[in-house]
């Protein structure tokens, strides 16, 4: 329970070997390959040059072409029915074998052609349907489209707003001249379509009487031919897109059987995507390449394993304190300890050197998210939902951790609602109440707590769970300190303020003032220090007194989020189950009930986090967590849907 040791390598080796070291290092999974750490005055490194990897691009694009095949089978096909089916186990060499991929190829050839040519098909689907609307208001006007202008005649499509009377079209028009003809395809509540003809002597009288009333001019392409006419084409054309999408569709569901070796082709791209990008982070010269990277010291034999069997020079170092910035971190912890590494990852991993959290932060981020969420129904369906997935699913990585850490909070949940006596609220006694409005039903045993009659008591007790983490952090911080040589840092920090604050506890309830003046020169001797003169320790002295004694009080009163959440979720629950029983209905109050309490349940799981998290990580974290790692992250073989089985 702990960050595990790390090593250095630098290797200089034969670009002959170089890709057949590279799978073998993928498949032990042990290395993180990083770009060379050497000055660029290096003499060794002017001549050495970034590897290429063509095969990567390749990658890449096969890669792409099996997860887009896979998202079309995703749209077009029924989805799997067993979700929590675990990834199918498949050993490494069968999942890369090309005589195997060359199905995936040309299903995901097959698949995308498809794509591509549904998403032409829509496009042009879609500029149809534009035209389509655009010439529907003209689909009554028997006078063909290509009828323009000529010498002696201006004809002119164009629309008049909805509000315009037929009469006042008419008596506009007349006032202009007589030689017109105003023709009306189509209206509807905001437009009139119309067309005008009309002798060119008179068309500028015309126009400008239409203009007035809001004319519009409408042109609609060089299209030959009636509107009707070409509405018809149009809609014959959209038939004809309808059937072949039909048939690209049932195409695209035959393929639906090829599902397994798509997955398999992505896999397979993933690993050789990981292990291209790995290559690129190696130089070479024409006939050799320098590989340097970062490995687990309890790996050391078996890379020396590995790389005796090879033609390659190789040196092996352990990290200085000044290489710790740069050194990755990996966190090895037990059962209990590891499902939070997602809460750790979330916030910051540690500085490689310094302390993994996990271990002191587990038995409280359980312990205070059962607190919060405090019922026995609710711990019952985390515990379930943990089981079932880690059972059935079998995820591995942050899934795993995530399902697990459900599993050990719905346990602390189910205890510490058997000690509140809650279970989905009031939920039992307020059904017995539905079925016998008499009942006086009373658990098997007697609940430790209220939260609704012993508010003050539980506020006290998170006002004291909060002094217990934070006194934990300090003693942790001090021992951290002491170890890594900040005696000084220790003395005038955590142990000053134990002796601050036992003092002023003394001082209060003996009255004896030997404390008072112990107290005094204690904040005098350690508060000021490092600061230069007298008045940079006064103000010193002032400055961390004001800030410790706010901020230890601030920290404290934090911890009364642990009542509120567990009075906020009881009542919500209880308030849910109250208004269910009103109509006196078993089935009304179970399904009213039950939408309540799963809302409430909602909230809750993820509120409670986000509360225990910020506990953790603004509370406790401060007084010895030192963050800014990066995690470790090995040239593996990473898939999405296989298991790797090992051998």
């Amino acid at each position: 329970m702990a960050i595990v040791a790390m090593r250095h390598l630098r290797l200089i080796g034969l670009q002959a070997e170089r890709e057949e070291m590279l799978r073998q290092l993928q498949h032990l999974g042990c290395l993180e390959i990083t770009e060379p750490g050497m000055a660029q005055d290096d003499p060794l490194m002017q001549r050495l040059r970034i590897s290429g990897s063509p095969e990567l691009a390749k990658a890449r694009e096969q890669y792409t072409a099996a997860e887009q095949a896979l998202q079309t089978l995703a749209e077009h096909t029924p989805k799997e029915k067993n979700k929590l089916a675990p990834l199918p186990a498949i050993a490494e060499k069968a999942l890369t074998d090309e005589t195997e991929l060359t199905g995936g190829r040309e299903a995901a050839r097959r698949l995308n052609d498809c794509r591509s040519e549904l998403a032409a098909l829509q496009s042009r689907s879609d500029k149809l349907a534009a035209e389509e609307a655009q010439l529907l208001p003209w689909e009554g006007l028997a006078t063909p489209l290509e009828c323009a202008t000529t010498e002696k005649v201006l004809i002119q499509l164009g629309t008049l707003p909805g509000t315009v009377s037929p009469e006042e079209i008419r008596e506009a028009l007349d006032a202009a001249g007589d030689l017109y003809e105003y023709t009306e395809a189509s209206a509807d509540r905001e437009r009139r379509y119309a067309m005008i003809t009309v002798h060119i002597s008179q068309a500028e009288d015309h126009i400008a009487a239409l203009k007035a009333l809001g004319w519009s001019r409408v042109t609609l392409g060089e299209r030959t031919g009636t509107a009707a006419e070409n509405l018809t084409a149009l809609r014959r054309e959209q038939t004809a897109i309808a059937q072949r999408r039909t048939e690209l569709e049932q195409q695209i569901t035959g393929e639906a059987g090829e599902r397994p070796q798509l997955r398999q082709l992505s896999d397979a791209a993933r690993i050789e995507i990981d292990r291209g990008e790995a290559r690129q982070r190696t130089m070479e010269t024409a006939e050799t390449f320098l590989l340097e990277g970062w490995f687990p010291a309890e790996n050391t034999k078996e890379l020396e394993m590995l790389l005796e069997c090879k033609t390659c020079a190789w040196q092996m170092t352990d990290p200085e304190p000044e290489d710790y910035p740069r050194v990755p971190v990996k966190l090895k912890n037990g059962r209990l300890t590891r499902p939070l590494n997602m809460v750790t990852e979330m916030y910051s991993l540690p500085l490689y050197g310094t302390l993994d959290p996990n271990p002191y932060m587990a038995p409280f981020f359980i312990l205070f998210y059962g607190i919060m969420m405090a019922d026995m129904g609710y711990g019952l369906l985390m515990m379930l939902a943990s089981l079932i997935v880690l059972k059935k699913k079998q995820p591995t990585g942050g899934g795993h951790d995530f399902f697990a850490l459900l599993g050990l909070c719905g346990v602390s949940t189910f205890l510490m609602g058997a000690l509140t006596g809650g279970f989905f609220g009031d939920f039992i006694p307020q059904m017995l109440k539905v079925i016998n409005p008499e009942s006086t039903f009373t658990w098997f045993w007697q609940p430790l707590l209220s939260p609704v009659n012993d508010i003050i008591l539980i506020m006290l007790g998170s006002l004291a769970l909060g002094c217990v983490q934070i006194l934990v952090g300090m003693i942790i911080g001090f021992i951290y300190k002491l170890k890594h040589g900040e005696v000084a840092e220790a003395l005038c920090e955590e142990a000053a303020w134990w002796v601050i604050i036992g003092c002023g506890i003394a001082l209060g309830v003996t009255g004896n003032k030997v404390f008072l003046w112990v107290l005094l020169a204690v904040v005098v001797v350690t508060q000021g220090y490092g600061k230069k003169g007298i008045g940079g320790k006064l103000v010193g002295i002032g400055g961390s007194v004001y800030n410790h004694i706010t901020g230890y009080f601030g920290d404290i009163l934090s911890y009364v989020r642990l009542m509120a959440l567990m009075l906020a979720g009881a009542v919500i629950a209880q308030v849910f189950n109250t208004l269910a029983a009103i109509p006196g209905n078993l089935i009304i109050f179970f399904a009213f009930s039950l939408l309540g309490n799963a809302l409430n349940f909602a909230l809750n799981l993820l509120g409670c986090y986000v509360h225990d998290m910020r506990l953790q990580c603004l509370e406790f974290f401060k007084y010895f967590y030192r963050d800014g790692g990066r995690p470790f992250q090995p040239v593996e073989a990473r898939t999405k849907y296989y298991r790797i089985a090992e051998q």
